[in-house]
C-alpha cells in the first residue's frame, strides 16, 4: 500500500495511481480505527474555474439554467482573482455513490487531508446522520437533477426562456419557505419517480384546460355556498400549510402544468438542502475530526513525512481558525472550530473525565468507547440538540462564552450568564437555540383562501420577540407568490405568544 520508502507519497506532486493507493490506505485505516461506514466514493479531479462554477450551481454536478447562477460565478470570481477569497479545496456531495471533487492545483499532501475530510468524514455522516437518512434520498438525487436540467431546458426550447425564468426567479425567491419541516415528504426510488414523472405530466397535458385561468371570483366576493365555511375549506385544503411552494404547486388556477413541475423542482431540492442548514456545526465537526485524526494516524504509522505533516497541520489551522470578537475577521463562531472542539471534548470526557464531567455526562462519562459515542452523537443529532446534549462547562470556559441580553427597550447591555452552574446551563440553551432553523426563519403559513369565492390567499406570519419582517423583502415576496397565485395575497402579522393581531399587508396595497 505504500511506496519503497514507507510513505504513501513524497513530495507536493501527485497522480491518480498515488491518489488511489492514499485513498485505500486512508479508508482502511478509518473503517479500522473509527469505524466508519460511508457510501461508494467517486473523486473528480476539477479545475478552479470549474470549482467556481460548481460553487454558481450550489455544488451539484448537474443543474438546470438560471441567470441567478451566471451572477454569482461571476462574484465569486472577481473575489478569487482580486485575492479577496480563496476557493475550497474540495466539495463533497451527498449522494450514492459520493462524489468528491479535489481541486488539481492541491498538492499531494493536501489531496490526502480533503479526502480524508470529504470522502470519508463528510461521508459517513452523510450516510448515517438521521436528517439525512429521513429526508433526502442519496441514490435518487443525481438521476433527478438530471431530469430536472433535461426538463427546464425543454421548457425554454417550447415555451421561451423568459416565462421559465419568471416562473424559476420565483420559486427562489420563495425556496426557504418550500420545505416541509415537520414530516417526512414522500420518497421514491429513482425508476419509479422517472415513471411517475413522465405519466403525470403527460396527464396533466393532456387534460389541463385553459379556462381555468380566465375563471372569475363571484360577482358579490362571497361564499358560492352555504356548506363552503371557513372550518371546511381550512380541512379540506389542510390548511395551515407551511411550504408555500408545495401549496402553490397543487392549488394555483393559473399555472399550467410545465409550470407547477418547475415549482415542484425547485421544491425538492430545496428539501434536499434543509438537512445540511441544520447540521453545519455537527456536519463539518465530523468530518474535521476524521481528518485531523486520520492524518495523525498516518504520521504515527510511518505513512506520511514530517513536511507533509506540516503542511497538513497549516492547512489544518487555518481552517479551525477562529477569530476574537473584536478582529475585523470575525464573522460569528467557526463552525469547523466549534464542531471539532465538541468532538474532542466527547473523546476526553469518555476517556479522563473529571468530577464535573461525571455530574454533567453521566451516561458517557468514563464510558471508555469513545468511538461508539461519536457515532451515536453523528447519527442521532443535528446542532441545534447536539450543543444542547454535549456542550461542557470546559468548553464554555475555553470559548470564554456568556450570555447577554440585549432588551429593546433598555439602554444598556446585561450580562445574563457566567461561569456558574446556573450560568452553563443558560449558555448552553441560548447557543443551541441559536441553532435551532426553525426559530431562526420567519414562521409563514397559508391559513384561509376561498377557492370558490374571490380567491384571496392569506397568510400569517408569527411574529417572534417582536422581530417583525423587513418591508422591501416582505413586498418583494408576496409580489413573488401573487404572480404564482394570480389573484390577491395578502399576510397578517400576529404575536406568535399572544395572538393579537400586529398588523396586515396584502399586494392591493404593493402594487405590481
Amino acid at each position: 500500500m505504500a511506496s519503497r520508502s514507507g510513505l504513501l507519497f513524497s513530495g507536493s506532486d501527485w497522480d491518480f495511481r498515488t491518489l488511489s493507493r492514499a485513498y485505500e490506505t486512508i479508508e482502511a485505516i478509518a473503517t479500522e480505527e473509527l469505524h466508519l461506514d460511508t457510501y461508494p466514493v467517486q473523486m473528480e479531479i476539477i479545475s478552479s474555474e470549474q470549482m467556481l462554477d460548481a460553487y454558481s450551481s450550489v455544488g451539484m454536478p448537474l443543474m438546470y439554467r438560471h441567470w441567478s447562477f451566471g451572477k454569482h460565478y461571476l462574484y465569486q470570481e472577481l473575489l478569487y482573482r482580486k485575492g479577496g477569497r480563496g476557493l475550497a479545496y474540495e466539495l463533497v456531495i451527498n449522494s450514492n455513490p459520493c462524489i468528491v471533487y479535489l481541486m488539481e492545483e492541491n498538492t499531494m499532501a493536501l489531496q490526502a487531508l480533503v479526502t480524508a475530510h470529504a470522502a470519508l468524514g463528510h461521508n459517513h455522516f452523510f450516510k448515517n446522520n438521521y436528517l439525512f437518512r429521513q429526508w433526502t434520498d442519496a441514490g435518487a438525487i443525481l438521476s433527478y437533477l438530471d431530469f430536472a436540467k433535461g426538463y427546464i431546458a425543454r421548457c425554454e426550447e417550447r415555451h421561451g426562456v423568459d416565462p421559465v425564468e419568471e416562473i424559476l426567479d420565483a420559486a427562489h425567491a420563495l425556496m426557504e419557505q418550500g420545505v416541509f419541516r415537520y414530516h417526512r415528504p414522500p420518497k421514491l426510488s429513482s425508476e419509479k419517480q422517472r415513471e411517475g414523472l413522465r405519466e403525470r405530466l403527460e396527464y396533466e397535458e393532456r387534460s389541463y384546460n385553459d379556462l381555468w385561468r380566465t375563471l372569475p371570483p363571484s360577482k358579490d366576493g362571497t361564499k358560492v355556498r352555504e356548506t363552503d365555511t371557513m372550518a371546511e375549506r381550512k380541512k379540506s385544503l389542510k390548511l395551515p400549510e407551511e411550504n408555500l411552494l408545495y401549496f402553490l404547486e397543487k392549488n394555483s388556477l393559473i399555472l399550467e402544468p410545465w409550470q407547477r413541475e418547475v415549482i415542484r423542482i425547485v421544491r425538492v431540492i430545496a428539501q434536499y438542502f434543509y438537512p445540511q442548514r441544520q447540521t453545519q456545526v455537527m456536519n463539518e465537526g465530523c468530518a474535521t475530526f476524521v481528518h485531523y485524526t486520520l492524518m495523525n494516524l498516518l504520521f504515527d504509522r510511518g505513512l506520511i513525512g514530517e513536511g507533509a505533516m506540516l503542511e497538513i497541520l497549516r492547512n489544518h489551522s487555518n481552517v479551525i481558525f477562529q477569530p476574537g470578537f473584536d478582529d475585523p475577521r470575525f464573522s460569528g463562531i467557526n463552525p469547523y472550530a466549534l464542531g471539532l472542539d465538541m468532538m474532542q471534548d466527547i473523546q476526553r470526557i469518555s476517556t479522563a473525565p473529571t468530577a464535573e464531567d461525571r455530574d454533567w455526562f453521566p451516561d458517557i462519562a468514563g464510558n471508555g468507547d469513545w468511538r461508539q459515542t461519536l457515532l451515536d452523537a453523528w447519527a442521532n443529532h443535528r446542532d441545534e440538540s447536539f450543543i444542547r446534549q454535549y456542550l461542557s462547562p470546559t468548553l464554555i470556559r475555553k470559548w470564554r462564552f456568556f450570555v447577554l441580553a440585549d432588551a429593546a427597550n433598555d439602554p444598556h447591555y446585561e450580562v445574563a450568564s457566567i461561569h456558574n452552574e446556573r450560568g452553563y446551563e443558560s449558555i448552553r440553551s441560548a447557543l443551541a437555540h441559536s441553532y435551532d432553523i426553525g426559530a431562526s426563519r420567519p414562521d409563514i403559513q397559508v391559513v384561509d383562501v376561498d377557492l370558490l369565492g374571490d380567491r384571496h390567499l392569506r397568510l400569517q406570519h408569527k411574529v417572534k420577540d417582536g422581530i417583525v419582517l423587513e418591508g422591501g423583502s416582505r413586498d418583494a415576496t408576496l409580489r413573488h407568490i401573487r404572480k404564482l397565485w394570480g389573484y390577491e395575497v395578502s399576510m397578517v402579522a400576529v404575536d406568535a405568544q399572544t395572538g393579537a393581531r400586529l398588523h396586515e399587508r396584502s399586494t392591493s396595497q404593493i402594487g405590481e
